[in-house]
């Protein structure tokens, strides 16, 4: 997994910057001040949803809002569970049938859940990519390609996992979009 998500904004059909939240922002305060305030949308990389910025303050403020914090040991209460390991205790609801089985299981109930949880994970984790790429890709192209011509046929294309056919209905589309949506849309066509 990334260490923070990426974000892409565009000024009209062109790419104004990709990367950072906190960078993109910048890029986009900066084009604000330069192009008197001109439309600028911004797509979270991962999911294709449009994302704002509070585009408020001194640069170093902007980048406070948006960076995460450093990850250190806070001198707050500590919680449940084992956080130098970072395992977190919460509540899980079950059937008196389902705790007898983890009962009689090597380990106990916590590293039988774990194993089943990374089980299922690593199963189904290609079937998820895909649907996250297609899911993101359709986002980003409904709003910023969904007039454009073949949009209705490089849907299909995208959700029949068909990327000969999605290359080839996109090509006409302006160059930078275009391009980001068939990045979004890579994993979908990769696993096939």
């Amino acid at each position: 997994m990334d260490p923070f998500p990426t974000c892409t904004a565009f000024l009209g059909t062109q790419r104004l910057a990709s990367g950072a939240p906190w960078d993109v922002a910048l890029a986009v305060k900066a084009a604000h001040q330069q192009d008197g305030g001109a439309p600028v949308q911004i797509f979270d990389d991962r999911t294709g949803r449009p994302l704002d910025f509070d585009l408020r303050g001194t640069d170093a403020e902007i980048v406070a809002r948006l960076k995460p914090p450093e990850t250190g040991r806070s001198e707050g209460p500590r919680a449940p569970g084992r956080p130098k390991l970072g395992v977190v205790a919460r509540e899980v609801t079950l059937l008196p049938r389902h705790w007898d089985w983890l009962a009689a299981q090597p380990g106990g109930a916590s590293v039988t859940l774990r194993r089943l949880v990374d089980a299922a994970r690593a199963e189904g984790s290609g079937r998820e990519r895909v649907r996250q790429a297609q899911e993101a890709a359709d986002r980003f192209m409904t709003a910023m390609l969904g007039d454009a011509p073949g949009y209705e046929e490089a849907a299909r294309a995208l959700y029949a996992g068909d990327g000969e056919r999605f290359r080839a209905l996109t090509e006409p589309w302006p160059g930078d979009l275009r391009d980001h949506a068939r990045c979004l849309a890579d994993p979908t066509f990769a696993a096939g």
